[in-house]
């Protein structure tokens, strides 16, 4: 009788389990949505479809009013040129303005045009919300999501596929707003077109993400990107001008366009996975950042690529251009020597258990460097050093190297 009372216990807890799961929203499935199937045209419905080959049209617009759509195809042809379609929306496949509010499910968007922007949002108090839907553009200067003039745009689990030219699958302009993407898997073929193109605020969680040309991330001016665990595999093989000679995964930078506005911008990775195929991972020109990594697995492929770069390059005014960064890693495993030049600077916070393995300024002292190193963290030099200023409560390796504090060689 107690052996059968126990498996009677035992079937009821389980039972019990998967109730609560079930409750939850399904919340056990979701802990392993970031593995979850890419969609692709084939996984879309279709019972409508929506065109547009005039230049400078819409297929669908959303002007100060709430609209939902389903199950659609939209298709759109025709071009355009400059700012009236990089800022205010013309030529888009789908627009919504002036305070509207759009919901998009399952659907398929096909842009082929120059300037033709998939879902573009435009305008405080506009959202556009969109979820399970393919979206592949083909021409130049036209991203997937394009968020303007303060406007929301809030996506789950797409599939974003751009080919052109300046054609990021996340990407914003003039004015910004806020971006929140949640799952999917998003790809860009096309010279200037990183994933993410960022002159707004921008968080990206549990997705795959893919450059196979150009950067992986690029904050222009004083906006961010938020990175919870995604993949991101960046392959920066052609440069969009000459105004830098390094390839990057992560560029920040001001462009004084007019574009963003000037201050500081931040980067953080919490969690997954950086790799770079080429060249440098961070490279900081002309504007001030700060960069928060907790926990990420990076990796840079390219042997002769260091893992920041603080420089000045071609954007900004000769001799005050420089990158000035503030680093944070927590928990972070950092390979690779870091660069400042001689304009520029860096504030490096090593915490938790956090490891460098690398060197700062290993050619000579030159921009303004401090460190400091908490309980429980570790620098292991791979060449000598040259900083400014120094905060131990951790541990330093020299591995054989000289490690110089204000000209003054470290003892430990």
């Amino acid at each position: 009788m107690k052996a059968l009372h126990a498996k009677k216990w035992l079937a009821l807890v389980a039972a019990i389990s998967v109730f609560m799961c079930m409750v939850a929203l399904f919340g056990c499935s979701q802990q392993t949505s970031s593995k979850s199937k890419t969609l692709t045209a084939d996984d879309i419905k279709v019972t409508e479809n929506y065109d547009s080959s005039a230049d400078g049209e819409h297929a669908i617009t959303a002007d100060g009013e709430t609209k939902s759509f389903e199950n659609i195809a939209v298709t759109k042809t025709g071009s355009s040129s400059g700012d009236e379609a990089d800022f205010y929306g013309e030529n888009a496949a789908i627009f919504a303005t002036n305070g509207a509010t759009l919901d998009l499910k399952n659907i398929l968007v096909t842009s082929d045009g120059t300037h033709a922007n998939a879902v573009f949002t435009y305008g405080k108090g506009t959202t556009v919300n969109i979820a399970d839907s393919v979206i592949e553009t083909v021409g130049n200067c036209s991203g997937g999501l394009m968020t303007t003039g303060g406007g929301t745009t809030n996506a789950s689990n797409l599939t974003i596929h751009t080919t052109g030219n300046s054609s990021a699958a996340i990407r914003s302009d003039r004015g910004g707003g806020t971006m929140t993407v949640d799952g999917g898997g998003y790809t860009t073929e096309g010279k200037g077109s990183p994933v993410v193109y960022s002159t707004a605020d921008i968080t990206v969680s549990n997705a795959e993400m893919t450059s196979t040309a150009s950067q992986g991330i690029v904050i222009e001016g004083k906006n961010s990107v938020t990175l919870n665990n995604v993949t991101l595999t960046a392959s920066n093989t052609q440069k969009n001008s000459n105004k830098s000679e390094w390839y990057q995964a992560v560029m920040i930078y001001q462009s004084m366009s007019g574009d963003a506005k000037e201050g500081t911008s931040a980067f953080a990775m919490n969690g997954g996975t950086l790799t770079n195929t080429n060249g440098d991972v961070f490279f900081v020109n002309n504007t001030s950042t700060t960069i928060d990594l907790k926990g990420a697995t990076i990796k840079n492929e390219d042997a002769n690529g260091v893992f920041l770069r603080a420089a000045a390059a071609g954007w900004g005014k000769s001799g005050k251009n420089g990158g000035h960064v503030t680093m944070t890693a927590t928990d972070q495993v950092i390979d690779g020597n870091m660069l400042v030049d001689d304009i520029s600077s860096l504030d490096l916070t090593l915490s938790g258990k956090s490891t460098f393995n690398g060197a700062i300024n290993p050619d000579g002292a030159s921009g303004e460097v401090f460190v400091k190193i908490a309980s429980g963290a570790t620098w292991t030099l791979s060449s000598d050093s040259y900083v400014d200023s120094l905060e131990n409560a951790g541990k330093i390796n020299l591995n054989g190297h000289t490690l110089y504090v204000s000209g003054v060689p470290y003892s430990g």
